[in-house]
């Protein structure tokens, strides 16, 4: 069944398919492997590529992000229900929006390099959307959509916990470091002072450096595609520079 799928996928896309064999690899990262492997490839399928290959609307990977959005929610929910059974129900919804926001499941997405099998267009590419948070998270929810039709709610779970729901208190300090920064600094009379060093890059892709100071001393640096992203980097390493 799955070499016909193979075949039968080939001979549709023709040399589009040229990344069956990367995609391949993405299976052994992710730890599952696909009975239709077509679900796998549209949830890497931007829509911008897509477009661009004239492949009509439902072959890009938004539907399967509806799909995978909702999975991920009632997983997460489960998940937080059962491991704080004395939180209210507001607590566990903060905990959620926390835990499943854009910018720690695009983290997710690069931790199992997700990015690197995206199929972006030529414009998309070129302006440093591999990178963005945006289409490597909906990307992530469509995998897991993917997943779901693929092999059912149990498979999904897994992949969720795995990749997901893991290393949440590293996570959850990162997302949340200039607040945790803030709360650390405060009680011993200080403000934390954010200066941006620096900036790189050509207009649709630019890298921003800067540095968080305590005291005119400095405590960490950070860079990223926003301002706020390079404060947060630096943050993040002010934090464990002063956890130690």
């Amino acid at each position: 069944m799955r070499y016909s799928t193979l075949s039968f996928l080939k001979s549709e896309w023709g040399e589009e398919m040229g990344n069956i064999r990367d995609l391949k690899k993405f299976e052994e990262i992710a730890k599952y492997q696909f009975r239709d492997f077509g679900l796998l490839r549209q949830a890497v399928t931007h829509s911008s590529y897509a477009n661009e290959k004239r492949l009509g609307k439902n072959k890009c990977n938004e539907r399967l992000e509806f799909l995978g959005d909702a999975v991920l929610e009632l997983i997460s929910s489960e998940f937080l229900y059962g491991l704080y059974p004395d939180v209210p129900e507001g607590e566990l919804t903060k905990k959620r929006a926390s835990m499943v926001c854009e910018p720690s499941l695009a983290m997710s997405a690069r931790d199992i390099q997700l990015p690197d099998f995206l199929l972006l267009g030529k414009g998309e590419e070129y302006t440093g959307g591999r990178e963005r948070d945006s289409i490597t998270s909906d990307a992530l929810e469509a995998v897991i959509g993917a997943i779901y039709l693929d092999g059912g709610i149990e498979c999904a779970k897994d992949f969720i916990l795995r990749f997901v729901l893991n290393d949440l208190d590293n996570k959850s300090l990162f997302y949340d470091s200039k607040t945790v920064l803030q709360e650390i600094v405060q009680n011993q009379g200080k403000v934390p002072e954010y200066v941006l060093t620096g900036c790189t890059g050509p207009d649709h892709d630019k890298r921003f450096f800067a540095e968080v100071h305590i005291c005119g001393e400095i405590y960490g640096k950070g860079k990223g595609h926003t301002k706020k992203a390079a404060e947060q980097a630096a943050a993040y390493e002010a934090v464990l520079s002063l956890r130690k």
